[in-house]
């Protein structure tokens, strides 16, 4: 599976920070790790602020197979964000799954 991480140019980041984010995303991922191809981390500061203020994720998972899915969350740090993103996306694998596998209630 590749992983890759976009930052926007209003984000200091240390340079660890994809390493971090990077342990976060898989972390949250690890059980449905082996069907993914691709996961892309994007962040960012929707509000062009570089002191405090909330961060934005999106992350966009390529199962095998299968349309991409994504999902983005903001939070008050760049790990709580991608936390969050990668709990949603999780989440929307999961439905979209129960839509391929569930035709009719069978």
């Amino acid at each position: 599976m590749l992983f890759q991480f976009n930052k926007d140019n209003q984000i200091d980041g240390s340079p660890d920070l994809a390493d971090r984010v990077e342990e976060v995303v898989l972390q949250r991922l690890d059980r449905i790790a082996s069907q993914l191809t691709r996961v892309e981390v994007h962040v960012g500061d929707p509000g062009n602020s570089k002191g405090d203020g909330d961060k934005r994720c999106s992350i966009e998972i390529r199962p095998e197979h299968m349309p991409a899915v994504a999902a983005n969350h903001e939070g008050p740090t760049i790990e709580a964000a991608a936390a969050g993103a990668a709990d949603k996306v999780l989440r929307a694998f999961d439905k979209q799954i129960g839509k391929r596998t569930d035709r009719k209630g069978h």
